[in-house]
């Protein structure tokens, strides 16, 4: 009887009345202990209200039956494919929605119905996917900011493809705990393009000019990257680095330059195709022919030899760099060892010089910065003289 007038009521009541009339309804079909009977007139009259020409009434239907796993499915699905001012917050909160409706919502929606996908708690990996692969960059945002967001790997590098040159998509990825090697480091790549292109149309560098640069800082960030990874982290990064074609002699020269053995040994098991407790065991052997033949066999060029063998000697005196900033940097001993060795030798190509000499170069500036940087510690630290001399 009630419903019946209900309906009988709002066929010509105002559309701010339907609205508050129709939330309190909808109310009721949740909470209130409604007969049979009621029960199935209300969903009827909850359903005759869906084409109601008044957004308003939706939109109250939706704000009470977004959270609620009771609500009637077939209402939370029609009020999910409503106009976004409706949909959000069915989209954003409802339990009812399987994981194929948010596919394909994310697929056909605009980017204010995929933000607020991307903000659902305890989002699967193919809803993550889905947006990775076609969402906004707004809705990418939403998605890494989502710590209840499950992202497969190549969800990551999905979205450092498609919005990578985004300086905010950057941000807050690069401050994830959690973010892959090689994913962090594909963001760094991004980054070195965008300001490569950025001088180049300002002229400040020519391109070819640019490209160098933008190439060293990518190599300075993977060994830096690289000296935070661990274990099947690192072998992540080695794997992308071969695939991308960064994984070089002169990249893994840098490597075993900066006491980052773990890089070094990595990158050899990679390229050698053999175990990494294989490669290891032939690195420890003093003898050199060892070395050498795991260089050959990873397709080193022969002129490379002289320095590898002489950096790995070195780094046998000086010990394991057991430290995140030492093994990131260029240590000067050693490359000044290398350098040295290989300008006596006939055999070293010119191309390695220069490598060298770039390397000698950047961990001179690299050790005066360090040694100013403690000096201004110490003085921070220190009491001035004329304090010591009242004292």
């Amino acid at each position: 009887m009630i419903v019946r007038q209900f309906i009988s009521w709002i066929r010509t009541a105002p559309a701010g009345e339907r609205a508050e009339a129709t939330r309190s309804l909808a109310r009721a079909w949740l909470i209130s202990d409604l007969s049979e009977d009621d029960r199935g007139g209300a969903e009827g009259a909850l359903l005759m209200l869906l084409d109601d020409p008044s957004p308003l009434v939706r939109q109250a239907m939706a704000e009470v039956f977004a959270r609620s796993a009771e609500a009637p499915a077939a209402i939370v699905q029609a009020l999910s494919l409503d106009q976004p001012s409706i949909a959000l917050p069915v989209l954003e909160y409802s339990p009812l929605l399987i994981d194929a409706d948010l596919v394909d919502i994310v697929a056909t929606g605009n980017s204010e119905t995929q933000c607020a996908i991307a903000r659902r708690i305890n989002l699967p990996t193919s809803v993550s996917a889905a947006i990775a692969e076609v969402g906004s960059p707004a809705a990418a945002l939403e998605l890494i900011e989502n710590a209840y967001a499950e992202l497969a790997p190549f969800s990551w590098d999905r979205i450092v493809e498609r919005h990578g040159h985004l300086a905010a998509i950057r941000e807050s990825m690069l401050v994830l705990e959690g973010l892959p090697a090689a994913t962090r480091l594909a963001l760094v790549a991004k980054l070195s393009d965008t300001l490569a292109q950025f001088v180049v149309a300002r002229n400040w560098l020519s391109a070819d000019r640019a490209e160098r640069v933008a190439g060293e800082a990518r190599e300075r960030s993977t060994v830096n990257i690289a000296a935070r990874s661990r274990g099947e982290d690192m072998q992540g990064l080695v794997r992308h680095l071969r695939a991308s074609g960064q994984l070089t002699a002169g990249l893994i020269l840098r490597a075993l330059l900066s006491g980052n053995l773990e890089l070094f040994d990595a990158s050899l098991a990679e390229l050698s195709g053999l175990p990494h407790a294989r490669v290891t065991a032939l690195l420890h052997d003093r003898g050199g022919a060892s070395l050498q033949a795991l260089l050959i066999r990873a397709g080193f060029p022969e002129s490379t030899f002289a320095a590898f063998r002489v950096a790995l000697e070195v780094s046998h005196e000086t010990g394991y760099v057991d430290t995140v900033g030492g093994a990131a940097r260029l240590r000067r001993r050693m490359v000044e060892r290398v350098l040295t060795h290989c300008e006596t030798d006939r055999q070293a190509a010119e191309p390695l010089l220069i490598l060298l000499r770039r390397f000698a170069t950047e961990s001179a500036r690299e050790e005066a910065r360090t040694f100013c940087d403690e000096l201004i510690a110490e003085e921070a630290i220190a009491p001035p003289e004329h304090d010591l001399i009242a004292a």
